[in-house]
């Protein structure tokens, strides 16, 4: 039986859910060229995601989220991602931006090897599923100004 503080943490947490089973990728040059999944994402769930305090991109990142107070300065603007960036770009970027800068502060969003510093809740599991990648994939690439 699970812990109801446990349980809740659960809840909340993106990507804590997702299938412990990475699916494979190939990395050429700056970019994973491929989908995880096959398939397109879903921008709308993308954008959802993005502005989810939760998965904490916007802890350090700001963009075009009116809505949204208290948007991170820490890291790039997200504004005109999909104008300075590829769909395979920004999927290595979330997969793994350590494989672009060994100093980032960004998490590794879609690896569980090799990490020294991971918490409890996240030891062997991804940050985020196949399917959560493409879909922030989707919505930052569409984000061309």
């Amino acid at each position: 039986m699970l812990d109801p503080i446990f349980a809740g943490v659960l809840l909340v947490l993106p990507g804590c859910a997702a299938a412990t089973e990475l699916r494979s990728y190939t990395v050429i040059d700056d970019a994973i060229p491929q989908s995880l999944t096959g398939t397109a994402g879903d921008a709308t769930r993308g954008r959802a995601l993005v502005v989810e305090r939760s998965s904490t991109c916007i802890l350090c990142h700001n963009g075009p989220f009116p809505e949204q107070k208290f948007q991170g300065d820490l890291a790039p603007d997200l504004s005109g991602s999909g104008s300075r960036w590829s769909e395979g770009q920004l999927r290595l970027r979330l997969v793994d931006a350590s494989r672009l800068n060994a100093e980032t502060i960004m998490p590794s969003y879609y690896r569980v090897d090799g990490l020294t510093r991971v918490g409890t809740l996240w030891r062997g599991k991804p940050i985020l599923s196949a399917e959560q990648i493409e879909d922030i994939v989707a919505y930052l690439a569409s984000l061309r100004e």
